[in-house]
């Protein structure tokens, strides 16, 4: 089971953020994915943070009672990202997950550019899998 990497279990690039994108852009884009967060990315694709539906519901509650949403992603991002190598056994990430409280996982390749995500559901679908064919 140590040859299941994180790679074959992780979904797309489907979620990121820029730093400088608004949080009412940001907001929108979590609305339509099925993801509580994603990373932030630098130009070169790096992951330099993370933002979570928790993080957002933060800000637009505060802006609630303003009536304005002015702040941009890098104000309220959480640095620096847990991130995850694509070649990690899927058993070792479930083992850090369990001692962690993160829930999904910016995927990383060996420059710390982000290529996927991967979340405790996709892990688990991965070792089930595996017993599966045991």
């Amino acid at each position: 089971m140590d040859n299941l990497q994180v790679s074959h279990f992780m979904a797309g690039k489907s979620l990121f953020f820029k730093k400088d994108m608004p949080v009412a852009n940001a907001v929108n884009k979590l609305l339509t994915h099925k993801f509580l967060g994603g990373p932030v990315v630098d130009d070169s694709g790096k992951v330099i943070g993370w933002l979570s539906e928790q993080d957002c519901l933060s800000r637009v509650l505060n802006a609630s009672y303003h009536c304005e949403l002015i702040a941009l992603v890098e104000d309220i991002m959480s640095t620096p990202a847990v991130t995850i190598k694509a070649d990690c056994s899927i058993v070792d990430l479930a083992q850090l997950m369990l001692k962690t409280k993160p829930k999904i996982y910016p995927v990383v390749d060996d420059d710390n550019v982000f290529i996927g995500l991967i979340t405790r559901k996709e892990v688990l679908k991965g070792i089930s899998k595996q017993l599966e064919s045991c």
